[in-house]
């Protein structure tokens, strides 16, 4: 195809059919952001300030909040701008790089919930060798894997992307998607590798998965004929379990959406489905930990208290 143009910029659609409530959705957005910045920096600034709960348990929810931190940066500020922006265009780069954040903050969430299963396998199958197993030395090896695993093999992905030539501009969504950039290559043929590597890459998370739900399984076996294992998998397991049901329902929702719904739903509905991994488990996960854990709430009524 010797007409294709070398894109410089993407316009995305996904806001085309809320022209009428842009301002409403900006001050929603705008208040749920900043809902989200505040659990979750306060759940971290806890983590750090009070020497306590410099456990592994502890460092490994500090990690989770910073993800969490890190995944929605990648996306609200572009979309509040958005929404006061008629014209809604992003650059290559910065496409590419917003694809980056989303997929890794998506992946290392799986990681950083595959290594909090880990440690409570560790905690309540091996509690005489925690210490000695989850060593300083262990804990940072396992949350630099947790984040830097997933960004280099996203990475890969995003590289892979580039070198692709694209027919189009216009992206169906408030963010851009790696495989949405990859339907627009002008050569479907070159996208082989990308499809394989994207394969890969799934089947690597879906390892992530398996491996937690057996260490779990193998958990709640342990507990079964112990009062005191039971009351610590209630304790400590229920906040990451929880955790993990709702990052798996909010990832079953986008993946449905793209693979059967895109066609049929309604803009608004598909751009809900889309933002679930991004609204939901952000917000949620902090007040659930901060709740249920109780070093951690007695430490947030401690600090309420104080305030007062």
């Amino acid at each position: 195809m010797d007409n294709v143009s070398l894109i410089r910029l993407f316009f995305l659609s996904g806001l085309n059919e809320t022209a009428n409530l842009r301002v409403a959705l900006f001050f929603l957005t705008l208040l749920f952001y900043s809902l989200i910045l505040l659990v979750n920096i306060s759940l971290v600034a806890i983590i750090i300030l009070d020497k306590t709960l410099h456990e592994p348990m502890y460092i490994l929810l500090c990690t989770f909040c910073m993800n969490g931190l890190y995944g929605t940066t990648g996306f609200y500020p572009k979309f509040l701008w958005d929404l006061l922006s008629p014209v809604h265009v992003i650059s290559y780069s910065g496409c590419l790089i917003q694809a980056l954040v989303m997929y890794s903050f998506a992946c290392s969430d799986m990681s950083i919930l595959a290594v909090m299963a880990y440690d409570r396998y560790v905690a309540i199958c091996q509690p005489l060798q925690y210490h000695s197993i989850m060593s300083k030395q262990r804990l940072i090896k396992l949350v630099c894997f947790s984040w830097m695993t997933p960004f280099c093999i996203i990475a890969i992905n995003i590289v892979l992307t580039s070198r692709l030539k694209l027919c189009s501009p216009y992206i169906a969504r408030l963010f851009c998607v790696n495989w949405i950039i990859v339907k627009l290559a002008c050569f479907p043929a070159e996208t082989t590798v990308n499809s394989i590597v994207t394969l890969l890459t799934v089947t690597i998370y879906f390892f992530h998965g398996m491996f937690i739900v057996g260490s779990y399984m193998y958990v709640i076996k342990t507990c079964v004929d112990s009062v005191e294992n039971r009351a610590k998998f209630m304790q400590t397991c229920v906040p990451h379990l929880t955790s993990l049901l709702i990052f798996l329902v909010t990832l079953l929702f986008d993946v449905m959406n793209i693979r059967y719904g895109s066609k049929g739903l309604p803009q608004t509905a598909q751009n809900f489905f889309a933002m679930e991994f991004l609204v939901i488990p952000p917000f949620v996960n902090p007040l659930i930990y901060g709740f249920k854990l109780s070093k951690i709430r007695n430490r947030i009524i401690f600090v309420a208290i104080k305030l007062k």
